[in-house]
């Protein structure tokens, strides 16, 4: 019990140990239905927060509640095997505060790639709940299965799930098509239907943002009138 209790308050594991507990609580919540399972979900992408960051490292199709709790049960794991197998083998002393926050920075490197694909395979028993979870489905890539109704709502299953099946909500000049890949970007509450884009032009934050930094370091930084500085 002391080795216990010594590395679970120990740094880096006691990070996880204290947020680990958070997430406890929030789950006894949700099951008591206290608190929401779309915690962080919001209705569109469109602006950051939580659950468009989730989508944006390979999240999409499970609540950013549920898949943030992976991401810390793995990043956790691989924490403590450094600290039982490295760390406190060492006569670290105020080193392991630095240390510590390097292994904390590769824990959640290493766990994200992993903690994805964990959830991937468990997204269809959220599908299967579609009360529960609609939001999550933000950034889901769908197949439209029908040509558009004159309401402008078209039919479409998700891509690796064609037992769901939602609805699309189009607009002029951008209706989908039958056949068509489309990705979901905004939840209609109301309607219970998704607005989406197609495949091909979907740019995920971690894309316009690349490009947004290409485009800064070719064309150089601001100048005082609000343009791009003259390259010479």
């Amino acid at each position: 019990m002391d080795l216990i209790r010594q590395v679970a308050l120990s740094f880096p594991t006691v990070v996880f140990t204290a947020l680990l507990a958070l997430a406890l609580i929030y789950w006894l919540l949700v099951a008591l239905r206290l608190a929401p399972l779309e915690l962080f979900e919001r209705d569109s992408l469109k602006h950051d927060h939580m659950a468009s960051t989730m989508v944006t490292l390979g999240f999409a199709g499970v609540p950013a509640s549920f898949a943030l709790t992976v991401l810390l049960l793995v990043a956790g794991g691989i924490t403590l095997a450094v600290e039982l197998l490295v760390l406190r083998w060492l006569p670290l002393g105020l080193f392991r505060i630095p240390l510590g926050v390097v292994v904390l920075w590769g824990a959640f490197v290493l766990a994200s790639p992993v903690a994805a694909v964990l959830c991937h395979g468990l997204h269809r028993r959220f599908h299967r709940r579609p009360q529960l979870s609609r939001r999550c489905l933000l950034g889901e890539r769908v197949v439209v299965t029908a040509e558009a109704d004159p309401q402008a709502f078209a039919p479409a299953v998700l891509g690796d799930d064609s037992s769901c099946e939602i609805r699309l909500h189009g607009k002029a000049g951008a209706m989908p098509v039958k056949g068509e890949r489309r990705v979901l970007v905004k939840y209609l509450p109301g309607e219970h239907a998704y607005r989406s884009v197609a495949d091909a032009d979907y740019l995920d934050a971690r894309t316009r943002l690349s490009r947004l930094r290409l485009v800064q370091k070719y064309q150089g930084p601001p100048s005082a009138n609000g343009g791009p500085a003259p390259s010479h």
